[in-house]
């Protein structure tokens, strides 16, 4: 019989969980309300394969009296499946050029920024390599001419990085570029400037970087040492 919460879920959550999982780990287990991914001694570990605005609030609350990680996968290599709409038995698979960075993530961070200080939570990021099975919708989905993603499968992990200290976020600026703008940011990783805003904002609201005046009309930060 599925647990609780099992019955909808996605084939990449489902395949991710699997992975994670140790001998002694509970998995879709109830706490304060919420049901858990896995339960690891005092550690929450929630897989999230979608948007991070999903599980604002059920982070907030659970921080309050728990460690929580979440497992968040990176696509470094994407394979995508079309079936024909005239003819199901004919596959197409081509390889994405979209090559997936740990950058990326802030994308998803700038809803949760002020929790990424939080001394009970940690960010796992996993690199996989995944394919995507599209269906074709018609006009429902005209951003893709029709067709829609149906499920995401891993097809393999590749590798993982853990921030769960105040270092590990600092990290992530290039050494040697404060202080710097989120320009400076954008060109240091080859990022668009709408990324590097994000991660400068992130890291900034979470103290993980500081404000330490203005070049022009832009922002200057700094990495605390």
């Amino acid at each position: 019989m599925a647990g609780i919460g099992e019955l909808n879920e996605k084939p990449l959550h489902a395949a991710l969980k699997q992975w994670y999982a140790r001998p002694g780990d509970r998995l879709e287990v109830a706490v304060d309300g919420f049901v858990i991914d896995i339960v690891r001694g005092d550690l929450l570990i929630e897989i999230q394969t979608g948007h991070f605005a999903s599980i604002k609030s059920k982070l907030a609350q659970l921080l309050h009296a728990h460690r929580v990680r979440v497992i968040y996968p990176l696509v470094e290599e994407k394979w995508i499946v079309r079936h024909a709409p005239d003819d199901a038995a004919r596959v197409v698979r081509r390889k994405s050029p979209k090559r997936g960075r740990l950058h990326d993530v802030f994308w998803e961070l700038v809803r949760i920024p002020h929790l990424l200080a939080h001394p009970n939570f940690s960010l796992e990021l996993v690199t996989i390599r995944a394919e995507e099975a599209w269906r074709y919708v018609g006009k429902r989905q005209w951003r893709r001419r029709g067709w829609a993603v149906e499920e995401r499968r891993l097809l393999e992990v590749l590798g993982q990085r853990l921030f769960a200290e105040p270092p590990d976020w600092r990290a992530l600026v290039p050494e040697g570029l404060a202080p710097f703008t989120a320009s400076d940011l954008a060109i240091a990783l080859n990022a668009s400037g709408k990324l590097a805003q994000r991660m400068a904002y992130c890291l900034q609201r979470s103290r993980m970087i500081e404000l330490t005046g203005k070049r022009g009309r832009a922002n200057l930060y700094g990495v605390p040492t």
